[in-house]
């Protein structure tokens, strides 16, 4: 057996909000790569285009999934395919909800969806008056029992394909901590780089033999990560295998537990990835959930804001009165980058 791991962020550009990283871990037949889920899991998961999977055998000629009849599919994607602002949390709901299902992790209120993904993030949640005693029941979009349903499909379809989800886990960056990296880094592709490998390595750390494939998106404009990887994985020497626009790739490791890093351009076409992107933006979505509800109660007639640059400043001008009466330091509320 093999292990995949793919990783994506949401997060990166706003100025209010926390940024997000995931990372998900599957267990696969030896040789199976991220790019064979979807055709591995057809007619169980939908992937990009919502059940556009290819009918392409897998390599080995492994059998697919078969389509279960009258069951939709639970749907794994980018999550900026899926989610548009204002639109609903719906369809993030039918594909993260029930692999947290399948984990034996079953969210039915934001802090539990947070203790499940970030469990390390709780304390600085509760340091952060928006955060801290924010909570509402789940799903908000999706039917509680559509999702216990897509979480049994989910599972019969990976035991079927001799896969299995050991783990999603999240790292949520608030805006104090975002400052203190970004200044550390000096800059702050850099510093999701650094962050991103950091949850790569604790990731990596429980599991056993065997090959691991790593696949994250390209981080900005970066095509060289050796040093990154170095620092991570210190005590390995990091194969360099090519670096280019397209993609970067690297190996390290003992032969009987040989780690490849795959940074790749859209690399959340690939199921590993997309499931780490809707984690991400599923917190994501969440935290600036309880950033708006906050300061609604507090200025009357507030317009929520997603937290993007030009948005963000017409949001902060309109609190800045009840920040300061507040006595809320820029440092807590606003990303510098």
């Amino acid at each position: 057996m093999g292990y995949l791991v793919g990783t994506d962020e949401a997060g990166y550009g706003p100025n209010l909000g926390p940024l997000v990283i995931s990372a998900t871990v599957w267990q696969v037949p030896e040789g199976v790569r991220a790019g064979d889920l979807y055709r591995l899991l057809e007619g169980v998961v939908a992937g990009r285009k919502h059940g556009d999977a290819s009918h392409a055998m897998p390599p080995g000629g492994r059998k697919r999934v078969p389509a279960q009849d009258g069951l939709p599919p639970v749907v794994i994607a980018d999550s900026k395919v899926l989610y548009r602002s204002g639109k609903g949390l719906g369809l993030l709901e039918r594909g993260l909800l029930p692999a947290l299902g399948v984990l034996g992790r079953r969210a039915r209120r934001c802090r539990e969806v947070w203790d499940a993904l970030a469990p390390d993030a709780a304390e600085a949640r509760r340091a952060i008056p928006w955060y801290a005693d924010h909570d509402r029941p789940l799903p908000q979009d999706a039917e509680p029992g559509e999702v216990e349903n897509l979480g049994r499909i989910l599972q019969d379809g990976l035991a079927a394909a001799g896969v299995r989800l050991l783990a999603i886990r999240s790292r949520a960056i608030f805006e104090e901590e975002f400052n203190r990296l970004v200044q550390r880094h000096e800059s702050k592709g850099t510093a999701l780089s650094h962050a991103t490998l950091e949850l790569v390595a604790e990731v990596l750390r429980p599991l056993p033999g065997g090959p691991i494939a790593v696949l994250c998106d390209k981080h900005g404009g970066r095509d060289r990560y050796g040093p990154l990887l170095g620092t991570a994985f210190p005590q390995w020497l990091i194969e360099v295998c090519g670096e280019g626009r397209q993609q970067s790739v690297y190996r390290f490791g003992p032969p009987e537990r040989r780690v490849e890093v795959r940074f790749q351009s859209k690399a959340e076409s690939h199921l590993p990835a997309a499931l780490a992107s809707m984690a991400s933006k599923y917190l994501r979505e969440l935290a600036m959930q309880a950033l708006n509800d906050f300061w609604r109660r507090r200025v009357p007639g507030l317009v929520p804001t997603a937290g993007y640059p030009a948005d963000a400043r017409r949001f902060k001008t309109a609190i800045a009165a009840a920040q300061a009466e507040l006595g809320i330091e820029d440092r807590q509320l606003w990303r510098c980058k």
